[in-house]
């Protein structure tokens, strides 16, 4: 005789964290160990949080990509592609993180990726804009935790 499993009402959290066995190159190891021990948290955590992250950003991508396909065609009809912007003599080289003169908080109104410990951030969370020495116009963001972990 085979019991009915019973499912928890959708109100009711989680009981249970479930395992997840998964293969991956030597070097993706690696990189995951070193990340996670910068950042002084396990390996799975910082799985868990990728993962998590990850759902929400595609979410946010399609979303996205959904709104300008429906923009493009209520809008006018299909006119020819702008010429090309012609290519700056000499590109610029995004800063560093050792160029930032300073962080400044900031409400993403985009999604980001942390330049420090490379999570995801949504749009809509905290986070912090370097400012480079120099006029370079690109932008480093970090999350909230390396900015904690830059003023300690």
């Amino acid at each position: 005789m085979t019991r009915k499993r019973e499912q928890p009402p959708d109100d009711e959290p989680e009981r249970k964290e479930r395992v997840i066995h998964t293969r991956v190159p030597e070097s993706l190891e690696a990189e995951l160990r070193e990340r996670a021990q910068h950042l002084g948290i396990s390996v799975s955590n910082l799985v868990r949080n990728v993962l998590g992250h990850a759902f929400g950003l595609v979410g946010d991508v399609v979303a996205d990509g959904h709104a300008i396909a429906r923009a493009a065609v209520r809008g006018r009809p299909a006119a020819p592609p702008p010429p090309p912007a012609p290519t700056p003599p000499t590109a610029i080289d995004p800063p560093s993180l050792d160029d930032i003169l300073g962080w400044q908080p900031i409400v993403l109104g985009k999604n980001a990726v942390c330049a420090r410990c490379n999570a995801i951030l949504p749009k809509g969370t905290d986070a912090a804009a370097g400012l480079a020495e120099g006029s370079s116009p690109a932008r480093l963001v970090i999350c909230t935790t390396c900015l904690g972990a830059l003023r300690a």
